[in-house]
């Protein structure tokens, strides 16, 4: 790493410098090969739920905790988050706030950014964890934190944890189930943002949502 720098590195070499040392039986390296081996590679490493990354034999509670930190630290590195109070002006600064968590993540995640009536950003809320899916994703607990927040508007986003952000049918049928309530409860849904590793995709933008 003094020699040449970080980029001329493997990435069990990476990881070994984040373990230290290895167990009775290897060195770090030889562990930093066995974790990649187990995930598959770095992203399969950054996806792992916490349970199965300390499951790992020659991972000790000090080494899961450091590798962990080392995931969350490149995280919030890549993130361009929201502010409370600045505008929302695009999707790309719903992706851009979004990406570095969701495309990490293994599930589907559902999300709602709450805006005033100039769009300023007030609050952003996670709705539900799972298979998006209609009766998963229902008005009522979309719109609560809307109305105790007294949004004038909604941004709706979600993940797709396959990398590719082209809705579903599924995603259509929700999208007008909860742009009707809006409209009944006098809150606007001005756009349903997909986010995924290739890209994102806009309700709004491509011309699914007018307002």
């Amino acid at each position: 790493m003094a020699r040449l720098g970080g980029h001329a590195l493997a990435d069990s070499e990476l990881l070994a410098l984040i373990l230290q040392t290895g167990d009775r039986t290897r060195d770090a390296e030889a562990l930093g090969r066995e974790i990649l081996d187990a995930f598959g590679d770095l992203r399969g490493v950054a996806v792992a739920s916490r349970s199965a990354v300390e499951g790992l034999p020659g991972l000790c509670p000090v080494k899961a905790a450091s590798l962990i930190a080392a995931i969350e630290l490149s995280t919030r590195l890549r993130e361009e988050p929201l502010e409370r109070g600045r505008p929302i002006r695009s999707p790309e600064d719903v992706q851009r706030h979004f990406c570095p968590r969701l495309t990490s993540s293994a599930r589907e995640s559902f999300h709602v950014l709450m805006l005033d009536g100039r769009h300023h950003l007030i609050d952003e809320d996670e709705v539900s964890v799972g298979t998006l899916t209609a009766s998963l994703v229902h008005p009522r607990e979309v719109f609560r934190s809307a109305i105790e927040s007294s949004a004038a508007a909604l941004v709706l986003v979600h993940n797709h944890p396959s990398g590719e952000p082209s809705p579903s049918r599924e995603d259509f049928v929700v999208t007008d189930r909860l742009k009707e309530a809006g409209v009944l409860m006098g809150i606007t849904v001005i756009d349903h943002v997909i986010v995924a590793e290739s890209g994102y995709f806009s309700f709004r933008e491509a011309g699914h949502l007018e307002t």
